[in-house]
């Protein structure tokens, strides 16, 4: 299990100054999201993610597995939870009090 970062970087994210990668690879079955914009996450059959709104403000996470988000705010203020399939991914945005769906491909079948 292992968690790979792109070149560090500093972020102003909630007018916290946040020191974090731009893109990760994550093979590990938890991680809870530090200001990254990306994360692909392989390697794995399940992994769950936790968004953190003091950290994060917009994220798109690429899924090699089944892979359940999890949010410290509700997302599109309807749900606690999402799960994406292999193959799957997703952009979420912070806004004052939620996550926010701005895209999505939903589940693909090959």
């Amino acid at each position: 299990m292992a968690i790979f970062k792109s070149t560090p970087v500093t972020k102003i994210i909630n007018g916290i100054t946040i020191k974090t990668s731009e893109a990760t690879l994550l093979s590990n079955s938890n991680y809870k999201t530090n200001g990254e914009s990306a994360i692909i996450v392989k390697d794995l059959k399940a992994c769950q993610i936790e968004l953190d709104s003091k950290t994060t403000e917009n994220i798109t996470i690429k899924a090699l597995c089944d892979v359940l988000i999890i949010a410290d705010y509700s997302i599109d203020d309807e749900y606690d939870e999402i799960q994406l399939n292999s193959g799957s991914s997703v952009e979420l945005r912070f806004l004052r009090d939620g996550w926010y769906i701005m895209s999505s491909d939903g589940i693909k079948n090959s």
